[in-house]
């Protein structure tokens, strides 16, 4: 009997040892069912270690890596998409869409990089696949597929003043958002500006949708002011996403401060310090005055419409209705209404002598805007978008710093507190 037990025993654990060997040969077998076949399951497994150890060997060291990552939702737009590989040099990239369509790319001089020349389009899924050889000539694929954020999940801003342009010295970089933006934060650190003078620039929030950049005084005068967008993939609030990828620069030209004096009735041109000309102006009629304050100029027409009932002068209110379809000359104070521009409906003997107006400043001129030696036509003509129109000694309030480009009205102090950076 005890023979017999030993025996069962020593059965029961061959058939163990047997099993266990068999199970080891099918988990191995798992990815190389051909190679077990050839091989004995007594040799199996290290036969099979052989052969993984071979194909490392011959496996390429090209390593690619594809960016937005597979299945990535949201990505930007511009910069998100790129190719690298180290270890090698790429072969091939394609880039399509979803429906098939190529997207043109260029691939870097030492073939370590690839990426897009095109701008991608909003809310389209893309795929990428890359080849790669190492220094041997073996071969490294990768693929990837991601999506870009969709318009309703990404925010742009539009900027003032243009790329290329010329300006005066207190001119903002003005930044207004088309979406309320809750991580002002993370917005306004994807956002530089800088001076070639060295002066300090900051940022201030006037809301959730408008950003103004400004140095502590005006700008130096001949300076250059770049701005870079990097918001591609900022997320600015719960799932919305940033898609601008921009660098601008312009110009600060001479500088130019005109000072209106309402009680005095004129107006003193100082270019590079030194006044070159005083103009008899009409500012705001005592029942309308004129803001007090620094304005700068945003925007000049030569000439356009003055409605006084887009701005809430009507008849019925007592302020005196108008509207005037040709005002020459007409430069924007404020986003409330407020110009400075040319006059040809007021007699001469107005202009330095009584302030008739419904707030803006007005300069003698002609219907027409035809004649350049008008106090009007000059003005316009010797002004640049960004000029600083100071009015003082008005029986109005100062005008607020958000009405218009008008954040010089605001202390230094005042200013760096509504940075979030």
């Amino acid at each position: 009997m005890e023979k017999r037990v030993m025996t069962d025993s020593k059965r029961r654990k061959g058939l163990m040892a047997a099993s266990a060997l068999l199970g080891g040969v099918l988990v191995l077998t798992g990815c190389n069912d051909g190679e077990a076949k050839s091989n004995g399951t007594s040799d199996g497994p290290s036969s099979q270690a052989q052969v993984d150890e071979a194909a490392a060997k011959d496996a390429s060291k090209a390593r690619i890596v594809i960016s937005p990552k597979n299945g990535a939702n949201n990505a930007g737009i511009n910069d998100d998409a790129k190719v690298t590989v180290s270890e090698g040099t790429l072969t091939q990239v394609t880039m399509t869409t979803q429906d098939g369509k190529s997207v043109k790319g260029e691939m870097a001089a030492d073939g370590t990089s690839w990426k897009p020349t095109e701008q991608l389009e909003r809310a389209t899924t893309y795929k990428i696949a890359a080849s790669a050889k190492d220094s041997e000539g073996r071969e490294a694929h990768e693929n990837s597929s991601f999506t870009t954020v969709s318009q309703a999940n990404s925010f742009i801003g539009n900027f003032t003043p243009e790329n290329g342009s010329t300006v005066g010295v207190g001119m903002p970089v003005s930044i207004n958002f088309n979406k309320p933006i809750t991580d002002k934060k993370a917005v306004q650190s994807g956002i530089t500006v800088s001076s070639s003078s060295g002066q300090e620039v900051v940022g201030h929030w006037f809301n959730s949708q408008r950003i103004d950049f400004r140095p502590e005084q005006y700008w130096t005068a001949g300076s250059t002011v770049t701005l870079k967008l990097n918001l591609d993939g900022v997320e600015g609030a719960d799932g919305v996403y940033g898609v601008q990828q921009k660098t601008v620069t312009f110009k600060v030209g001479r500088s130019q401060v005109s000072t209106v004096d309402v009680a005095e009735k004129t107006m003193k041109v100082v270019r590079d310090g030194k006044t070159i000309k005083t103009i008899p102006i009409s500012a705001g009629s005592p029942e309308n005055p004129t803001y007090n304050g620094q304005m700068v100029i945003s925007e000049k027409f030569k000439e356009t419409r003055m409605n006084g009932a887009t701005v809430g002068f009507t008849d019925d209110d007592g302020k005196g209705e108008y509207d005037i379809k040709d005002v020459p000359h007409a430069m924007r104070l404020s986003t409330s209404g407020t110009f400075i521009h040319g006059n040809y409906w007021g007699a001469d003997s107005v202009f330095g002598s009584v302030n008739t107006s419904h707030g803006c400043v007005g300069l003698n001129d002609v219907k027409g805007a035809g004649d350049p030696g008008q106090p009007g036509a000059w003005f316009f003509d010797n002004s640049l978008v960004g000029d600083v129109v100071i009015v003082k000694n008005s029986k109005d309030k100062t005008i607020a710093p958000d009405n218009g480009l008008n954040g010089w009205n605001m202390s230094w102090a005042e200013w760096k507190a509504g940075s979030a950076v």
